[in-house]
């Protein structure tokens, strides 16, 4: 596989009257094509942050993120970007929500609306298109959250802890059935979680940053040996805990 992105020595502060504040420092890892990748790390290191930067919406004070396109053009991957919260509009349908992005982008073609209504299909949500967000589950929101991400067709989806505001058995099985989804339509994805478990059960290398500021303190591919490749199976593995017990030395010992 090759990267799609790479970030070199990425670095990043924040100013105030006060002072400054070095939230990451030296960020440097590849992004492969197709590759889920979880980034973990203490409350408040910057996670967020750098996801803010990969999404283009900060500038890095210090390194380059380098675009590797296979027919070498320098245009920037297409960023999908999905919050904690869903930011679903209460006066609109869940079809004219999922719809929204390519309203504002002049890209209501039949051809794209047809992959909308292919997706709210697989993501059981097509008899739910004339309700109203209101009327939905937590999970079904986030569900319809992320149709409206990959209405547009992004080649990279950053999801900031998109299942945090759900209770844990919703969690689970949400965060499984997504990812599995996102899988299936060959997306490539980087996530960030508190859950360690999650981590483990959803990402191919999961990346854990140190405490503020911020380095790379260990970067851990995932392999489990399992049949069924689905996320609630990973957690049954027999390397699952030796993978949750690397990851929590790592977070705890500062």
């Amino acid at each position: 596989m090759r990267n799609i992105l790479e970030l070199k020595n990425i670095g990043y502060s924040y100013h105030s009257l006060h002072g400054e504040t070095i939230a990451l420092k030296d960020i440097s890892f590849g992004v492969q094509e197709g590759e889920f990748i979880a980034i973990v790390g203490p409350s408040g290191c910057g996670k967020s942050t750098l996801l803010s930067i990969i999404a283009g919406l900060l500038a890095p004070e210090q390194g380059t993120i380098v675009v590797n396109n296979p027919d070498g053009s320098l245009h920037y991957p297409k960023i999908g970007y999905m919050l904690q919260r869903d930011h679903l509009f209460e006066w609109r349908t869940v079809y004219r929500n999922v719809i929204l992005g390519l309203e504002l982008n002049h890209k209501m073609t039949k051809e794209n609306l047809d992959k909308v209504d292919a997706l709210l299909t697989d993501y059981g949500l097509d008899k739910f298109r004339d309700k109203r967000p209101s009327e939905l589950s937590g999970g079904m929101k986030q569900r319809a959250a992320l149709i409206r991400t990959l209405a547009l067709e992004p080649q990279l989806l950053l999801l900031d802890e998109p299942f945090s505001a759900l209770d844990y058995q919703t969690r689970l099985f949400v965060s499984a059935d997504i990812c599995r989804l996102i899988r299936a339509a060959g997306k490539t994805m980087i996530i960030i979680t508190h859950d360690l478990a999650e981590a483990i059960s959803l990402a191919d290398r999961i990346i854990v940053l140190s405490g503020r500021p911020a380095v790379v303190k260990n970067q851990m591919s995932v392999n489990l040996t399992i049949s069924d490749e689905s996320p609630l199976a990973a957690r049954n593995a027999p390397e699952f805990q030796q993978y949750f017990n690397r990851l929590w030395e790592d977070m705890t010992h500062e």
